[in-house]
């Protein structure tokens, strides 16, 4: 896997707004927020997309979730609601091949694709 900016961001090595970190995964703000609350959830250890997820990146992945959680708590989101994505290649959005889950809310954010 080529380094992303989400790898340099884990690392240090490009400033961002962390919002958590510890040995398996990173919080930051997104720099380009589609509703107030727009944090990115990231693996300390890049997987490209969700189909390259092996049985032993489970546990990271439920931290992910579980970070998510505590964050939309934090911003005060939880109460209202929240929504979490995860995009898997082209088809689905993915634009930065390191995984990472979106956790949003802050506004009511409708259907998630139009009927």
């Amino acid at each position: 896997m080529t380094d992303t900016i989400f790898g340099q961001i884990v690392r240090g090595e490009v400033s961002a707004e962390l919002i958590y970190q510890d040995e398996l995964v990173t919080a930051f703000r997104d720099i380009q927020p589609q509703a107030p609350t727009h944090i990115l959830i990231v693996p300390n250890d890049p997987v490209p997309t969700l189909a390259d997820v092996t049985e032993s990146d489970e546990p990271t992945l439920g931290r992910m979730i579980r970070v998510a959680s505590n964050l939309a708590e934090k911003d005060y989101i939880d109460k209202e609601g929240y929504r979490l994505i995860i995009n898997c290649r082209d088809h689905g959005g993915q634009e930065v091949y390191h995984l990472h889950l979106h956790l949003l809310g802050g506004r009511p954010l409708g259907k998630m694709l139009p009927n």
